[in-house]
């Protein structure tokens, strides 16, 4: 199978690049190579190659940005698909897209299911959620709604915050988000699991279980050898940031149990695997 992956260096990108190549023909594509708010390249990248399915993960990721310019976010996050939607749609491609936890309120105590309804609170959100119902115009897609992430490549979160410890910094960490993980290289392989076996359709992808914010960093920072002294804990409302953050976005990943698929492994585990060698990983 001939799959092109857009945003090809972010940081889930980077995990369906490699675990892609394992079994299937690959075509990354970074910004330079293909510039997904430019239609007529898009059209000319993919029918060159040929391309067979395509993993939308290029995105303005980051909530404040889009937040202060929501002209952009709009123009990437949503014109950009549109423009990757209808170049797949040319040559008869699937399109499997990566969306966010955003797309939902927070308002929820329980864990949010695939078919609960969307209400973005962010331009993000907003953005990643229209961009969804463009791909669901397509006959063959797969939305996949993931949330924070971590894993070998791009910078995240947690390697960030070891980052600052290493170097004797305080990491402060909101206190009062309750969330999901995803280990980019678990959830690339269960990506191309759900691929092979063409159950197409909207799907929740995280590592089983759920924690805040500070409890993922503390226990990264326990498995790393180091100390928890200087991650400071604060409210959400208290880390003066421009995009409102959810304090609840678990999420529920029924629609993988109801086609029969495993849910991916605990975060506990996925997170001690990434830190085996965290030295190493933090300098990809």
């Amino acid at each position: 199978m001939r799959i092109a992956i857009t945003g090809a260096n972010g940081r889930l990108g980077n995990g369906l690049v490699r675990v892609f190549n394992e079994r299937h023909s690959t075509l990354p594509l970074s910004h330079a190579e293909c510039d997904i708010t430019e239609a007529a390249k898009v059209r000319a990248v993919f029918a060159k190659n040929q391309v067979d399915t395509v993993f939308h993960a290029a995105a303005i990721p980051d909530l404040d940005i889009c937040e202060a310019d929501p002209d952009l976010a709009f123009r990437v996050n949503v014109e950009g698909t549109r423009n990757v939607v209808e170049a797949a749609r040319e040559l008869g491609a699937s399109v499997a897209y990566i969306s966010t936890d955003a797309v939902f309120d927070g308002e929820k105590r329980t864990p949010y299911i695939e078919s609960d309804p969307a209400n973005p609170q962010t331009v993000y959100g907003l953005t990643k959620f229209q961009a969804e119902e463009m791909v669901r115009t397509m006959p063959h897609h797969f939305v996949f709604r993931v949330p924070v992430l971590f894993g070998p490549g791009k910078d995240n979160f947690i390697s960030k915050g070891l980052r600052k410890l290493t170097r004797g910094e305080e990491y402060e960490v909101a206190s009062d988000q309750m969330g999901c993980t995803l280990y980019t290289l678990d959830g690339a392989r269960k990506m191309m699991e759900v691929l092979e076996s063409g159950r197409f359709g909207t799907y929740h992808l995280a590592n089983t279980g759920a924690c805040t914010r500070l409890e993922l960093i503390r226990r990264a920072a326990a498995l790393a050898g180091l100390g928890v002294e200087k991650i400071i804990g604060k409210p959400s409302a208290e880390m003066g940031r421009r995009a409102r953050r959810l304090k609840y976005s678990v999420m529920e990943m029924r629609a993988l149990r109801q086609e029969g698929i495993a849910l991916p492994r605990r975060w506990e585990e996925a997170l001690a695997e990434y830190l085996l060698n965290w030295r190493g990983s933090l300098n990809d």
